[in-house]
């Protein structure tokens, strides 16, 4: 069978499928953030070094320039690549949320019960 029949034939199917993906991009955007704060760590203990060479606080040291350059460098690669991957997450979740509503809306949804409220 076609599957965008079957998606049309049972919108509940198809609402889980946007749910689980919800759920999944969450987890990506939050995977992401930590990634963030982990670059922006690396940022700026590479520029504590890098700093603290140029001040004489720390002797000169190649090794310990390298290592201050990449955290610096690497930190701006590692958050900007992040960011972006968690915009376009959060750009699609906000598709499936619509999407999700958008099918919500179209169930023919019951009142169950008919009984007295406690309140």
């Amino acid at each position: 069978m076609d599957e965008t029949v079957t998606e049309f034939a049972d919108p509940r199917d198809q609402i889980a499928r946007l749910e689980a993906r919800i759920e999944q991009l969450s987890i990506t955007i939050e995977n992401c953030q930590k990634i963030i704060l982990a670059s922006r760590v690396a940022v700026g203990l590479g520029g504590v070094i890098l700093i603290a060479m140029m001040v004489g606080a720390i002797r000169f040291d190649a090794a310990a320039m390298l290592v201050g350059i990449v955290a610096v460098l690497g930190g701006f690669v590692l958050m900007g690549s992040n960011r972006s991957t968690a915009n376009e997450a959060e750009a699609q979740v906000a598709a499936a949320e619509a999407q999700r509503a958008e099918l919500i809306g179209r169930i023919a949804l019951r009142v169950v019960g008919g009984g007295e409220t406690l309140h």
